[in-house]
């Protein structure tokens, strides 16, 4: 130990070789890694159209995937379920009115416009869903998840299941007066009618 260094207290020799541990390592990797992962999530979020078809590319072959194996039904059955699940929260309003009081969508015409807050909004649905499926393309690679299923009596739950469930969905549309997709402000293309300062002026 150096003359006049207190015991107990690390050089600069010492934090720099805490600094650059395997671990202190790979953190600052997979942060970095995080932030641009990120960073390209938030400037896809004004294309919706293409996002939509990325979508539907890779739930085509995940599709195609599944029916060459002709197997992995039991994932396709659970990734069948949570779908169910975020529909339903895409399709449900932020505050449910069955628990909550809270602003409601105009019932009127003289109402004022409020759009329609989604409980799930349309960027997390679609990220939820390609990434869901992209798991599920993943998954159909480890034979363990192949359980030997009959899959028609799957397919056959997961319809009544999905009609029931829509079908409860519906009556509560009917019943709080919404329509979980709006359409925009109305606008006018009429001239704008003459204000009442400028017919009051007097006339040279």
């Amino acid at each position: 130990m150096e003359a006049g260094q207190p015991s107990g207290t690390l050089s600069v020799d010492d934090l720099s070789s805490l600094s650059s541990t395997p671990a202190t390592t790979i953190s600052r990797w997979s942060f970095t890694v995080s932030r641009r992962y990120q960073h390209f999530l938030d400037k896809t979020v004004p294309f919706t159209l293409y996002r939509w078809i990325a979508c539907l590319i890779v739930v085509l072959i995940y599709v195609i995937r599944v029916y060459f194996v002709q197997g992995f039904y039991i994932i396709t059955y659970g990734l069948g379920i949570y779908l169910l699940n975020l529909l339903i929260g895409f399709l449900s309003p932020q505050i449910d009115p069955d628990i909550h009081d809270g602003p409601t969508l105009p019932t009127r015409g003289s109402d004022e416009f409020r759009p329609f807050a989604r409980r799930l909004t349309e960027f997390k649905f679609w990220y939820s869903i390609t990434k869901a499926f992209c798991i599920a393309f993943v998954m159909t690679f480890f034979s363990v998840f192949d359980v030997p299923v009959f899959w028609p009596i799957l397919l056959t739950y997961w319809v009544m299941l999905f009609v029931l469930t829509m079908r409860r969905q519906i009556s509560h549309m009917i019943k709080y007066r919404y329509v979980p997709f709006s359409t925009g402000k109305q606008r006018y293309d009429g001239k704008k009618a003459p204000s009442t300062e400028s017919a009051d002026l007097p006339r040279d």
